[in-house]
């Protein structure tokens, strides 16, 4: 459970309407199927490098798989972004440093990356120790908030938003699921353990299997409490803090209080961990020849690529807003997850996969993906284009890299 949730759904809802719960349960169907063939190839192939393993395993040392590889390291940074957009957005709810509430929010987003850079700097073991209790508090929180939510609806007023009646379209729900993708893109980072798991031919599958069966679970209960608690009008109005607006009906304003400081915990373990991931993401594709060796070097106690990670999350989180952030961190996990179900049919005699759950995991995820960036372009056009243009330029980098590379040689 990272700090997504508090990101996207608000925005989420502004899509799918009363068929939001609907468009969580789509999205993790696709995380579900996704993390089928991860956990094959984790057993498969474990190493420290997950995903870009299993790119290379897949399509060997090529531009292809480098330019994938670049595209996952974009896509952290991009998640990044949508984590500290959302800390801002709940931090400026709680005190407003001046009187401008957007100057406020580039102000919270930009310092958050900054301390947790810092934190990552200074020791990575409080990296880990941060995030123990970072999670432990906030699956408390939203329990909790879960538990009252529900006892909330059976007095709601609100209730009568999730009748099929109030539902957007099929398609405007499966394009809110995609929007949101980016809330089910933690699964991954388990590829990245596995060398380190007990007994994993017993334990891997169900690491994947039951986490992300257990988010799924629990985002669709709060799409349900939140649409069954608020009006429509009211969940616009606070479309990029919805999940503490939620709170108040039961709760009031301490309900409000109690999870908004649930956010701040939250997208802040969120961006402390994944600047960390980041960086060795990087480190890795590096090490594997598909990035030059400068980012192998090591600036003060970290990779080099920590120090870059956070100056392209910092620019990027003060130039675009969250719609466009959201909808290119969701286009680019959707196409590296059609990939990795790629390489798990592909490898499926090696790994004991199954071959029609990895080709469903290829055909959904990549009609998903096409289907996101068809109606992104008609309604999010610049966010539409900033997807596309990560993509393209993961790619070209590698091209240029590996020409440049072989003229050389």
């Amino acid at each position: 459970v990272g700090g997504g949730i508090f990101a996207v759904l608000g925005l989420a809802i502004s899509l799918a309407k009363g068929g939001t719960p609907l468009a969580f349960a789509i999205a993790g169907f696709l995380a579900l199927i996704t993390a089928n063939s991860y956990a094959k190839l984790s057993l498969a192939y474990p190493s420290s490098g997950g995903t870009v393993t299993f790119m290379t395993k897949g399509f060997g040392k090529c531009v292809f798989s480098g330019g994938t590889n670049n595209l996952l390291w974009f896509s952290y940074i991009v998640m990044l972004s949508l984590y500290a957009s959302a800390f801002s957005s709940y931090a400026n709810t709680l005190w407003s440093i001046t009187p401008y509430p957007v100057l406020n929010q580039h102000i919270y987003a930009s310092v958050i990356i900054i301390a947790a850079t810092s934190i990552n700097y200074y020791n990575v073991k409080i990296v880990s120790l941060i995030e123990t209790w970072a999670v432990g508090l906030k699956m408390t929180i939203l329990l909790f908030f879960v538990g009252v939510g529900l006892y909330g609806l059976t007095f709601s007023d609100q209730i009568s938003q999730l009748n099929l009646s109030n539902w957007s379209p099929i398609l405007e729900i499966s394009i809110g699921g995609m929007v949101i993708f980016v809330a089910y893109e933690g699964m991954e980072l388990i590829a990245n353990v596995s060398p380190y798991i007990v007994d994993a031919k017993r334990n891997m599958t169900r690491a994947y299997l039951i986490s992300t069966a257990i988010v799924v679970v629990l985002y669709i209960v709060i799409a349900i409490i939140t649409v069954g608690s608020l009006s429509f009008s009211g969940i616009e109005n606070a479309q990029d803090y919805v999940l503490a607006e939620a709170a108040k009906p039961v709760m009031g304003q301490t309900g409000f209080k109690v999870i908004a400081v649930a956010a701040l915990i939250s997208t802040f373990s969120a961006i402390n961990a994944t600047i960390y991931g980041g960086s060795k993401v990087n480190y890795e594709v590096a090490k594997d020849d598909e990035l030059p060796h400068e980012f192998t070097k090591i600036f003060w106690n970290e990779p080099i690529g920590l120090f870059v990670t956070s100056i392209l999350t910092l620019i990027i989180v003060n130039i675009f807003d969250l719609s466009s952030i959201s909808t290119s961190g969701s286009a680019g996990f959707l196409l590296i997850f059609m990939l990795v179900n790629a390489v798990a049919f592909k490898k499926r005699n090696e790994i004991c996969g199954n071959k029609v759950i990895s080709f469903l995991g290829i055909v959904f995820c990549g009609a998903a993906f096409l289907g996101l960036m068809m109606q992104q372009w008609s309604s999010n056009r610049t966010g539409a284009l900033f997807a596309l243009g990560i993509i393209i330029a993961s790619y070209l980098i590698e091209f240029v890299y590996k020409t440049t590379e072989k003229r050389r040689e």
